[in-house]
């Protein structure tokens, strides 16, 4: 059986989880601890990963890279990559468009194969199984179902096209995180008029709508920061594809109002404070 190393970039939320799924299958899991904050540090030795002291020990370690960061640092990290001539199968995991993964491509092959990813779904603990969309060369994506089979990430191939998984991934975002948004924006405004314990009573018959959830709007403060940079690469697309964009990028601008919120634990009426404040 195959059991490749495998090196993670960088090891957040997400992409510490789905490491610690691959070391299921894989010889050993591997991080870049250099310049990487306390946090990064936690999450990797909570998940059993495997530190190095620079990113060309990783490369020069491992046969498959997974690239799970923010969406404004993927092109430049892949230019470090490149620059290592990394000749491995490198995961392109990132939510960007997939303009930007088709130039992240270009610059790591051919010494690289790259395989377009894109994770739909929330990290693979506490019995959450997000699915790996993969697009590439067959013979590459094989090898990284196999690298998950039995885990908490489940896989789906979509073709052989470097930019489909990319565009998969965004689709859904443009929907589930918009629809977030428009669920603060409907609370905010109802609490302003003293209706919102109303608002909530009357989504709640409609046990399908995101807007019978309201305390998901404290979450949704807490992962603006990653959420506003997607809904960009979403808005993109979109604009590439000749569909209006603006609807997305009224969404970031209403997320970019929580950008100090990163990561923190809000009540829902704090959540709806800061919102409130531009």
């Amino acid at each position: 059986m195959d059991q490749p190393t495998v090196g993670i970039l960088h090891p957040g939320s997400m992409g510490a989880a789905v490491a610690a799924c691959a070391a299921t299958n894989a010889a050993g899991v591997l991080w870049c601890e250099t310049g990487r904050s306390t946090a990064s540090v936690e999450r990797a030795t909570e998940f059993g990963l495997t530190p190095v002291a620079t990113l060309a020990e990783l490369l020069d370690r491992s046969d498959i890279v997974i690239s799970l960061c923010p969406p404004a640092a993927a092109e430049d990290l892949a230019r470090d990559v490149a620059g290592h001539r990394f000749a491995g199968v490198y995961v392109e995991a990132n939510a960007i468009n997939p303009e930007r993964a088709t130039r992240i491509a270009a610059l790591l092959e051919p010494a690289a194969t790259v395989v377009d990813g894109g994770v739909v779904g929330s990290p693979p603990v506490g019995g959450k199984t997000p699915t790996l969309y993969l697009s590439g060369p067959p013979h590459v994506t094989e090898r990284i179902e196999a690298l998950f089979t039995g885990t908490a990430v489940r896989t789906a191939v979509l073709g052989t096209e470097v930019g489909k998984a990319s565009a998969l991934k965004l689709a859904y975002a443009s929907f589930q995180k918009t629809s977030r948004v428009l669920v603060a924006l409907a609370v905010g405004m109802a609490r302003e008029h003293g209706v919102d314990q109303e608002l909530i009573e009357v989504a709640s018959r409609r046990t399908d709508s995101y807007l019978s959830e309201p305390q998901y709007v404290a979450k949704t403060a807490a992962r603006a920061w990653r959420w506003g940079p997607e809904l960009e690469e979403a808005a993109d697309t979109l604009a590439a594809a000749g569909l209006p964009p603006e609807m997305l990028r009224a969404a970031t601008f209403t997320l970019a109002r929580w950008n100090d919120a990163k990561d923190s634990e809000l009540t829902l009426t704090e959540a709806l404070d800061r919102l409130a404040q531009p």
